[in-house]
C-alpha cells in the first residue's frame, strides 16, 4: 500500500515538472512529442518513499515519481531495460493515471538478452494504437539459421487523426569490444530500410528510437546506422546522452530517426519535423545530493532523448 506522499517529495515534483516545462515543449493539438529513455535496470522497487543504505533495490517510489513527471510530458515513449520483474513499471502507470497505457514486450531470453523487455508507454488522449504490433526475427539465408538480435526489436503502429505512425525500438547489446555491436546495428538498419521500401501497409512514417550504443559521429557504428537512409535530426547531436558525458567523454548512444531520400527529403508523410529537439537533465532538481552513480540506479544512466512533430491536418 503507498504511503501519503511526503511533503519534502511534494515540493521537489513541483520544481522538478517547473524545470522540464522549461526544456520540453507543452503538448499542443497539431504537435506530437516522441520521446525514448533507457531506464536502468527498471524492475524491482523498494516500496518506500525514500529508500535507507542497505535497501535493495535503491530505487524507491520518489524516484519513480520523477520518471512519471518525465514521461507525462510526452504523447509516446519508447523505454529500454524494463527487466522481467514489472514492479516499478507497474507503478510507474499508477503515478502517470488512468489515461495511461503500455505495450510492452516478453523478455528476451539468454544471457545476452538481459532479462529485458521493451516497452512504449503512450498517453490514450493523445495517441492509439493503430494495430500493428511485431517483433523484428531475422530471416534464415542458405548457410542456415541466422543470428538473431540479443534484444529482439520490439514495433508499434499508432494512430492520432490522420497521421499513423509506427516506432520501432531497440537495445543493442554492449559489449567491451565497439566492434561486436556492428553486425546488429546493420542488420538492423537494413531490415528497417527493406520495410521502408515495402508497398505494403504500416510502411510509411517508420521511426526508430533506442539505445543503439553508437560511440561517435563518424564511427563505423554510427556510419552502419545511416548506411541505409536512416536521419537523426542534427538538433540532438551536440546533445549529452549519459549522466556521465563530459567535454571529453560524450557519447551517441541513444538516438531517434527516420528515413530520408539521398537527397535529403524526409520520408515521413504526414509528420513534419519542427527541428525542436532534446534531453531533459534531471541531475540538478532531484533530492538527496546523490552522486551520479547512485542517481543513475534510481533514475537512470541516461537521459530522455525527444523530438517533435508538425501532424498534417
Amino acid at each position: 500500500m503507498v504511503t501519503k506522499m511526503p511533503p519534502d517529495v511534494a515540493e521537489n515534483l513541483i520544481v522538478f515538472k517547473t524545470a522540464l516545462a522549461e526544456v520540453v515543449p507543452s503538448k499542443d493539438s497539431s504537435d506530437l512529442l516522441v520521446a525514448t529513455w533507457n531506464l536502468r535496470a527498471f524492475g524491482d522497487l523498494t516500496a518506500k518513499w525514500h529508500a535507507k543504505p542497505g535497501d535493495s533495490p535503491v530505487r524507491d517510489w520518489y524516484s519513480v515519481a520523477c520518471i512519471a513527471q518525465v514521461v507525462s510530458r510526452f504523447d509516446v515513449i519508447a523505454v529500454q531495460e524494463v527487466r522481467r520483474n514489472t514492479t516499478a513499471l507497474q507503478f510507474l502507470l499508477e503515478q502517470l493515471g488512468d489515461n495511461w497505457r503500455v505495450i510492452v514486450s516478453d523478455v528476451t531470453e539468454g544471457g545476452p538478452g538481459n532479462g529485458e523487455r521493451l516497452t512504449f508507454l503512450y498517453d490514450s488522449t493523445r495517441v492509439q494504437p493503430s494495430g500493428l504490433v511485431g517483433e523484428i526475427v531475422l530471416p534464415a539465408t542458405v548457410e542456415g539459421p541466422a543470428e538473431q538480435f540479443a534484444r529482439t526489436p520490439y514495433a508499434a503502429s499508432f494512430v492520432r487523426g490522420s497521421a499513423e505512425f509506427t516506432l520501432t525500438t531497440l537495445h543493442v547489446i554492449w559489449g567491451a569490444d565497439p566492434r561486436a555491436r556492428l553486425p546488429e546495428i546493420t542488420a538492423f538498419a537494413e531490415w528497417m530500410r527493406d520495410w521502408a521500401d515495402r508497398t505494403d501497409r504500416w510502411n510509411q512514417n517508420l521511426l526508430v528510437l533506442g539505445d543503439f550504443n553508437l560511440d561517435r559521429i563518424g564511427d563505423p557504428l554510427f556510419e552502419a546506422f545511416v548506411s541505409t537512409g536512416l536521419w537523426p535530426p542534427t538538433e540532438l547531436n551536440a546533445i549529452p546522452r549519459t549522466v556521465f558525458d563530459n567535454d571529453t567523454a560524450k557519447h551517441f548512444y541513444d538516438q531517434i530517426a527516420w528515413f530520408s531520400d539521398p537527397d535529403g527529403e524526409s520520408l515521413l508523410t504526414s509528420l513534419t519535423y519542427t527541428r525542436r529537439a532534446g534531453s531533459f537533465d534531471f541531475l540538478p532538481h532531484l533530492l538527496g545530493g546523490l552522486t551520479r552513480a547512485e542517481t543513475s540506479w534510481r533514475i537512470s544512466d541516461h537521459y530522455p532523448l525527444w523530438v517533435e512533430f508538425h501532424l498534417a491536418p
